[in-house]
């Protein structure tokens, strides 16, 4: 939508369309375009909350001029362009000399910028500020091989068109950010991810050589965008991941990748899920199922049957969520296959049994949620570090909902040793409402050390 610092068109002058952003957009639609206007955005560290409405506004001429920071990104899809080549009106037009008010004592020089002080830009100050956001400890250092990835930028990609070494680059891209977050969670990841998947999009926008490296390189980008997403996702930019999703939705979409689609919309769901919107979890879920049905994959057809019973619970639909996860069970039960997709190297019994614990967790049936959870902690992979921090997670916030406060602040205090390795705004947020349940039970000693080293945890520093 467009932000209050866009300037409308004045009430006592009807709009002019604005027919050079339409000649722009060309043959896309106005969702299309608007696709493109947040990945450019994303490029150059803005971001923007553009969508079909946004574009309509636009070409219909009710917006004259646009702020700060959607200004910035329509100058970076077309370098060399004005605003007014673009069909908006100059700025000090429709301001005017005293529109702007003066810079407060202590504000940014204009020169630090580019643009002078305008406190009513919500939206790009938030962007400033996260500009100079950093993270610390062993997220860092991991994160720093983000850098060394080998895709080439946009740059070096419109020099010469990119072939398989560029595709393997962006699939090997995908791995470490994946081997990234599960050892170390997502906190201090996201922001440096942005570089690859940027770069990687800039690969599809040169056109690859051959058919065959185009598909790879079209793969690749969509697998990056959901691990992108999910990294904005298990740190808390619920927004940010939407976006990425949808991103990669219509890359399958755009090239009939049903892998890919099927990918997607499993994240989408889950995204729903934890978003509190476990109706359209459940639509996600079944349209992911869909897509999955001819790919001949049982495992990943039941990860997403515990998709579908995840937005069931949130439902509180009990039936419809016992039967999601016998069907997910049942598919389980047939084992793996090489229809498999990649990155489901996650799922096994653990993961089958920490999704199921929240389910039950979901219904209040704490006792079962306990007997899951516990399961789960007990078979996760060492090398897993995030998803035994996770579960154990839950088994702490289960059992102290069941009545258990000694084994919870047991529970809680291993979770609190493993977020020396491990950053997830996630994991943060159940271990607070954990702290919460055993308040009133803080004359026991393990829960009173359990509270005290909760209360001293630094908030995560989302990367």
């Amino acid at each position: 939508m467009a932000s209050s610092t866009d300037t409308p068109a004045q009430p006592d002058r009807p709009p002019r369309p604005n027919t050079a952003f339409r000649q722009v957009r060309g043959r896309r639609s106005p969702a299309e375009f608007a696709a493109l206007v947040r990945r450019a955005a994303r490029e150059i560290g803005e971001r923007v909350s553009c969508d079909a409405r946004y574009v309509g506004r636009v070409e219909a001429g009710e917006i004259r001029c646009p702020n700060y920071a959607y200004e910035r990104v329509f100058l970076h899809m077309f370098p060399g362009r004005t605003l007014t080549d673009l069909g908006f009106a100059p700025r000090s037009a429709v301001r005017g000399r005293g529109a702007r008010p003066a810079a407060p004592p202590g504000a940014v020089p204009v020169a630090a910028y580019g643009h002078p002080y305008d406190p009513l830009n919500h939206e790009e100050s938030d962007v400033l500020r996260r500009a100079f956001m950093t993270g610390t400890g062993a997220t860092v250092a991991a994160a720093a091989t983000l850098g060394t990835l080998g895709i080439a930028t946009d740059a070096s990609a419109a020099a010469r068109r990119p072939g398989t070494s560029e595709a393997a680059a962006v699939e090997e891209a995908v791995r470490r950010i994946r081997l990234l977050d599960d050892k170390h969670g997502a906190d201090g990841l996201y922001r440096r991810a942005a570089e690859p998947l940027r770069a990687a999009y800039a690969l599809l926008d040169a056109g690859a050589t051959r058919q065959t490296t185009a598909e790879r390189l079209h793969s690749g980008a969509g697998e990056l965008a959901i691990s992108v997403g999910w990294l904005a996702h298990d740190s808390g930019r619920f927004d940010d991941a939407r976006s990425h999703y949808a991103e990669a939705l219509a890359t399958a979409r755009m090239t009939g990748d049903a892998g890919l689609e099927a990918h997607a919309f499993c994240n989408t769901a889950f995204l729903a899920r934890d978003a509190g919107r476990p109706r359209e979890a459940v639509r996600a879920a079944q349209a992911a199922q869909r897509a999955a049905r001819p790919l001949g994959s049982p495992r990943l057809m039941s990860l997403l049957a515990l998709r579908e019973a995840g937005g069931w619970a949130g439902l509180a639909d009990r039936t419809g969520c016992e039967q999601a996860l016998v069907r997910a069970q049942a598919l389980f039960g047939r084992g793996t296959c090489e229809a498999d997709p990649e990155w489901m190297s996650f799922y096994g019994e653990a993961e089958l049994a920490g999704l199921e614990a929240q389910c039950w967790s979901t219904l209040g049936d704490w006792h079962r949620a306990t007997r899951h959870a516990r399961r789960a902690a007990r078979l996760q992979d060492p090398h897993f570090s995030r998803n035994i921090a996770l579960y154990t997670a839950e088994l702490a916030d289960d059992l102290a909902r069941d009545g258990h406060p000694d084994e919870a602040a047991t529970a809680g205090l291993r979770v609190l040793d493993l977020l020396a390795q491990v950053q997830s705004s996630r994991i943060h947020t159940m271990l607070a409402g954990t702290a919460r349940v055993l308040l009133p039970h803080r004359r026991a000693s393990a829960v009173a050390d359990f509270l005290d080293r909760h209360a001293s945890l630094p908030r995560p520093r989302r990367g």
